[in-house]
């Protein structure tokens, strides 16, 4: 059986590079695509002896880049059979009063306009197809907003809004379109939030488990294995110490 091709962004850290991880242990070849090159290029090396692996250097802020880049896959790599929408950042932690500009341009361009960018480029030949899987990796701040979370969650919202626009736009293909919407998952998120702030970053996992970047590969593997008439359509998964945005259970 022919291996389907996955291609993934945000694949150089976080719930992208679990993803990674875990996919090529199980049959899957794989587009990484990410900002930082050199972590792209230790990614495939690592991978090599278990999958083949091509990858795309850019960043999905920039519509020229992501366009070129993909448009750049080698014959043998077009046919993208799921596409895993990881890419994503929060930048700050501020009420809306005093948010500040640049952090609100990153969040809304690379979660929203980079997800469309990269559906734009990607998408057009599922649906001709009539075949593929979009997998959008949401939050729990796109279900519930929580205090000084504003932007984030306006743009995580967004990123809800716009799975369920795509699930209905594309039902007639039969291109299945899933939402995980994880809540505390420790990766670099806090750390690029809070400007590099490792201590401070810390204390948002302090006295409980969260869940990590390989609970979430796991679930996008389980999702994009299930028979052809299933989709899981929208998730949202936690730590056991979670209940919502705002009630987690913490150790003394």
């Amino acid at each position: 059986m022919q291996k389907r091709i996955v291609l993934i962004t945000g694949a150089t850290s976080g719930i992208g590079e679990a993803t990674a991880l875990l996919l090529a242990e199980n049959n899957f070849k794989l587009i990484l695509c990410g900002r930082r090159n050199d972590r792209l290029e230790a990614l495939k090396k690592k991978l090599a002896s278990t999958t083949e692996v091509h990858t795309l250097a850019f960043d999905v802020r920039d519509r020229n880049a992501v366009q070129q880049a993909i448009s750049s896959l080698p014959a043998e790599w077009k046919q993208v059979d799921v596409l895993v929408n990881s890419a994503g950042n929060a930048h700050g932690l501020d009420p809306i009063q005093s948010g500040n500009v640049d952090d609100w341009d990153a969040m809304i361009d690379i979660n929203v306009k980079g997800l469309l960018y990269v559906c734009h480029e990607v998408v057009p030949a599922m649906a001709e197809r009539k075949s593929g899987h979009i997998i959008n990796i949401g939050s729990i701040a796109g279900k519930e907003v929580y205090p000084n979370g504003n932007v984030y969650s306006a743009s995580k919202f967004a990123v809800d809004a716009l799975s369920r626009g795509m699930r209905i736009d594309l039902n007639a293909s039969g291109v299945k379109v899933t939402s995980i919407n994880p809540g505390m998952v420790e990766t670099e998120f806090s750390l690029v939030r809070f400007k590099g702030d490792a201590q401070r970053a810390a204390q948002t996992y302090k006295g409980l488990e969260p869940l990590t970047g390989h609970d979430i590969a796991d679930i996008i593997l389980f999702t994009i294995t299930r028979p052809a008439h299933v989709m899981l359509a929208d998730l949202t998964v936690f730590p056991t110490a979670q209940a919502s945005s705002m009630h987690v259970k913490r150790d003394a």
